[in-house]
C-alpha cells in the first residue's frame, strides 16, 4: 500500500542491501514530478504568450511521465526502462534549452544538473556514453544547418568544459561514496561474524556452567541413594533382619530421589530446547525455574534467598531466553558472594508491575561494582573473576534483552551490593 512515507519509493519495500535501489527510486520519482511540473508550467506559459507549437509535445511528455509514474508502482523491474526514458527526456530538454534558448536567459544553467541525473539514472559505463552524446550535441549546435542557435561556438565549448568538470567531480564523489559503503558493509560483516562467535562462546560457557549446576544438583541426591543402598548392604552383611517397612521406606527414598534426578534432566532439556516461539507463561514460574537451577549452589554456599512475589501475571515471551538472562545474573551474584565471603550473604528477587512491563529486580549484598566499571560490565570479555570468568554472561544477557525483547538491563551498585533490573515487556509483538 502506498502511503505518504513511501510515496517517493513507489510503495515498494527494500532490504538493507537495497539502499542504493531505494535512492534510485526516490530520485526517479522526484525527477518525474519535477519534469511534469516544468512541462505543465511550459504549457501554461505557451498558452499565455500564444505559442501553441510546443503544447502538443509538452502534453505528450506529461502523459508519458504519468504512465511512467504508474508503471514504477506496478512493476519494480521497470526502473531500468523508466530510467532510460527519463534520461532521454532530460537530455532532449537540456539540448532544447541550448538550441532554442538565449544566452541572456541563463536557462542553460540547468544543464549542469545533468551529471547528477546520470549518477542515479544510469550505470557508470552508460553514463559516459550519454555524456559524450550530450557534449557532442552541444559542440555541433552552432555549426549545424537546421536550427538557428543563439549560442556562439566559444559559449557551447565553455559550457561543455564546465559540464565535463562537474561530471568528473560527481564521478569521484560517487566513487568515494561507493568505497565508504563497501567499507561499512565489510565492517558490518566482521561485526556480525564476531557476534556469532561471541554467541557460540557464550553458549559454550553457559553449557559449562549448566554442567556444573547439574553436578551441584545431583551430588546430594546421589549421596542419598548411595547411603540408602550402603545401609541395606551393611545390614545384610551383618546378618540383621530387614523388615518390610524399613525396606519399603528405603526403596521409596531411592525411587523419590531418582524421580527428582529425572525431573532435573527434564528441566535442563527444557532450558536448552531451541524454542523460539513466543509462549504465554506466568512470570513468577519463569523466575522460579531459573532459581531452581541455582538453589543447590545457594544452599551449599550458605546464601539466604528470598523471592518477593509482589505481583503475579501472565506474559507473552521467549521463556527460555528469559530464564537464561535471570540465570546469568543469579550465577554472577552467587560467584561474587562466594568470592567476597560476605557475612550473612543474601540474594533478593523482587518483581514489580509497571503497566506495559514487569521489572525483575535481582539484588545481592556483595561488595558492589566500582562506579568507573558500571558501564563496562555489559561489554564482551569484561570480567572481575580473573581466569575463572569468561566475561560473556552479562554481555549476552543484555544482547538477548535488546535484540529479542526490545528492552534492556539496568544496574545500580554501591559498596553495600548490586541491583540488576530486568525490564520484561508483558507482550512481545
Amino acid at each position: 500500500m502506498i502511503t505518504r512515507a513511501n510515496f517517493f519509493t513507489s510503495g515498494w519495500n527494500y532490504s538493507e542491501d537495497e539502499s542504493d535501489l531505494r535512492c534510485r527510486f526516490q530520485m526517479i520519482n522526484i525527477a518525474i514530478i519535477l519534469s511534469t511540473m516544468g512541462l505543465l508550467t511550459g504549457v501554461i506559459s505557451n498558452i499565455i504568450y500564444d505559442i501553441p507549437g510546443f503544447i502538443p509535445l509538452e502534453l505528450v511528455l506529461v502523459t508519458t511521465n504519468f504512465i511512467l509514474f504508474i508503471l514504477l508502482r506496478y512493476q519494480k523491474t521497470s526502473l531500468k526502462l523508466v530510467s532510460l526514458i527519463e534520461t532521454g527526456q532530460f537530455t532532449l530538454l537540456f539540448l532544447v534549452l541550448i538550441y532554442i534558448g538565449e544566452p541572456n536567459q541563463l536557462k542553460h544553467i540547468w544543464i549542469f544538473t545533468y551529471p547528477i541525473l546520470l549518477l542515479y539514472f544510469q550505470n557508470e559505463n552508460k553514463s559516459v556514453y550519454w555524456l559524450v552524446f550530450m557534449v557532442f550535441m552541444l559542440i555541433v549546435a552552432p555549426i549545424q544547418p537546421f536550427i538557428d542557435v543563439a549560442y556562439t561556438q566559444f559559449q557551447v565549448i565553455y559550457i561543455s568544459i564546465v559540464l565535463i568538470i562537474i561530471s568528473i567531480i560527481a564521478y569521484f564523489y560517487q566513487k568515494k561514496i561507493d568505497e565508504a559503503k563497501n567499507l561499512i558493509k565489510r565492517q558490518v560483516e566482521e561485526l556480525t561474524n564476531k557476534d556469532r562467535l561471541l554467541t557460540l562462546q557464550s553458549k559454550q560457557a553457559v553449557m559449562g556452567e549448566m554442567i556444573s549446576m547439574i553436578a551441584h544438583q545431583w551430588r546430594q541426591p546421589l549421596s542419598t541413594v548411595t547411603l540408602s543402598i550402603s545401609d541395606l548392604q551393611l545390614k545384610k552383611l551383618l546378618g540383621k533382619d530387614i523388615d518390610d517397612a524399613y525396606m519399603n521406606k528405603a526403596l521409596q527414598d531411592i525411587s523419590d530421589t531418582i524421580i527428582y534426578l529425572s525431573d532435573t534432566i527434564d528441566d535442563f532439556q527444557t532450558y536448552f530446547a531451541p524454542n523460539k516461539n513466543i509462549s504465554e507463561e506466568n512470570v513468577c514460574e519463569i523466575i522460579n525455574r531459573a532459581v531452581n537451577f541455582t538453589k543447590t549452589r545457594m544452599d551449599g554456599a550458605g546464601i539466604s534467598f528470598h523471592f518477593e512475589e509482589r505481583t503475579d501475571g501472565l506474559i507473552q515471551t521467549y521463556s527460555n531466553e528469559l530464564v537464561q538472562v535471570i540465570l546469568n545474573i543469579l550465577n554472577n551474584a552467587i560467584d561474587e558472594l562466594v568470592e567476597y565471603k560476605r557475612a550473612n550473604p543474601r540474594i533478593i528477587i523482587t518483581i514489580l508491575d509497571k503497566k506495559s512491563r514487569f521489572e525483575i529486580l535481582i539484588e545481592d549484598n556483595g561488595r558492589g561494582v566500582p562506579l568507573e566499571n558500571i558501564e563496562s560490565i555489559f561489554e564482551p570479555y569484561y570480567s572481575t573473576k580473573g581466569m575463572n570468568g569468561t566475561g560473556l554472561g552479562l554481555y549476552m544477557s543484555q544482547m538477548i534483552m535488546q535484540k529479542q525483547f526490545n528492552s534492556k538491563i539496568e544496574v545500580k551498585s554501591s559498596k553495600y551490593g548490586t541491583q540488576f533490573c530486568i525490564q520484561v515487556p508483558k507482550k512481545l509483538v
